[in-house]
């Protein structure tokens, strides 16, 4: 046997090389002879020790690693030459293994094997928990985590620990701030693949994800599933203090702040806080004066997304939130809401100076000035200087209350 291994060609059914130790088969002669060598399953007796002393040396040197073969593009160091032949691969882009379902070609045999597995649908490595098969060894290694709950790779910065290697790396760019996919489109950068893939639909228009019961369609599969709870009025996430459920965990989140009162979004202008970052987006055009949202009727424009849906109701005369009791029809949800107290004789908004009551919020605030006005003019020192003109514009509201 030479240093240089043959690199014997046959094909990957056959495998003519057999362990004389474990009699495990092998279609190629490295491999049979790197298995032999991890597992020191070498056959001395096989050598000739007055002809082949020389050789059987240079193996014994393989197997106690004092021998080595240097890659000479980086340098790094292997205990076989096939080793070393196989890494040469990745620096001259060689792909000697091509597929014949596709003709895609890959550099060594085992990627040949996993990727013709995705052509025949074979999943030869099983979960013994759930049944579930897998074409590849390491995505069961994998999966078997979810089973164990086993998490080995842990983050240095803040001790969370994952179940995948790549995982904890995209992990740790929260750490970094480093986002090394960009979009080529628009230069946002992203920290992890996937979130460029989904963005990089926005740009496509592309919505491959189809409801099977309405046929609408999404860019992401999350947002397809949140779609879905819908139609099947699923509500998973359920709140541990009023016991109300969602549909979104999002939603949870933001719920679960009116019992806490956390408000963890504040305004960089004058300081107030709310508790939807999307609050605080629509508080800050109020600094900046900026409004975004256009009529495309009548041109004008609206600092909120939601006031500019109202306004275009005007144009088309649609009014979609009808009054079950008389059938009366409005444009908003809050002025249906309010109408609705004339039947049921609600009236929420109570006086804490006289007690009166109010059906809506408008007149329970204007009804408040009439006493903020009395107390203003009864409190003046100098009698004799009362205001005449101010006194009868607060008996005129007075008498519009009444």
């Amino acid at each position: 046997m030479d240093k240089d291994i043959l690199q014997n060609t046959v094909s990957l059914e056959e495998k003519p090389f057999n362990c004389s130790q474990c009699h495990k088969c092998f279609n190629r002669q490295e491999d049979l002879f790197r298995h032999r060598t991890q597992k020191k399953h070498f056959d001395y007796n096989e050598w000739d020790e007055c002809s082949q002393v020389q050789t059987l040396a240079a193996h014994e040197k393989t197997l106690t690693g004092q021998e080595t073969y240097q890659c000479s593009h980086c340098g790094k160091c292997f205990n076989q030459a096939v080793n070393l032949r196989q890494h040469s691969r990745l620096h001259t882009g060689e792909k000697l293994f091509a597929c014949e379902h596709c003709g895609k070609c890959f550099s060594l045999a085992g990627n040949l094997k996993q990727h013709v597995r995705l052509h025949t649908g074979e999943k030869p490595f099983e979960c013994n928990h759930c049944g579930k098969g897998f074409n590849h060894a390491g995505n069961l290694k994998q999966h078997l985590r979810l089973h164990t709950g086993e998490k080995p790779f842990e983050c240095k910065q803040c001790g969370k620990c994952f179940s995948h290697s790549g995982t904890l790396k995209q992990h740790a760019r929260s750490h970094t701030g480093e986002k090394p996919f960009e979009c080529n489109q628009c230069g946002k950068c992203f920290g992890w693949a996937g979130a460029l893939r989904r963005h990089l639909r926005s740009h496509q228009g592309d919505k491959p994800f189809e409801c099977n019961l309405c046929g609408k369609c999404f860019n992401q599969t999350e947002t397809l599933k949140q779609h879905q709870r819908i139609h099947t009025d699923q509500k998973p996430y359920e709140c541990s203090h009023c016991g109300k459920c969602f549909n979104r965990a999002g939603n949870l989140l933001r719920h679960k702040r009116t019992h806490t009162g956390e408000k963890p979004f504040e305004c960089n202008q004058c300081g107030k806080c709310f508790s939807q970052a999307g609050h605080l987006r629509e508080h800050a055009r109020s600094h900046t004066g900026e409004k975004p949202f256009v009529c495309n009727l009548c041109g004008r424009c609206f600092s909120q997304t939601g006031t500019l849906t109202h306004h275009k109701r005007t144009h088309s005369d649609q009014k979609p939130f009808k009054c079950n009791q008389c059938g009366k029809s409005f444009y908003q949800a809050g002025n249906l809401k309010q109408h609705a107290r004339i039947h049921t004789g609600e009236k929420p908004y109570k006086c804490d100076h006289c007690g009166k009551c109010f059906r809506n919020s408008g007149n329970f605030t204007s009804h408040k000035r009439t006493h903020d006005a009395i107390e203003a003019i009864t409190s003046k020192k100098d009698d004799n200087f009362f205001c005449i003109s101010e006194l009868l514009s607060t008996i005129k509201v007075i008498k519009q209350e009444q």
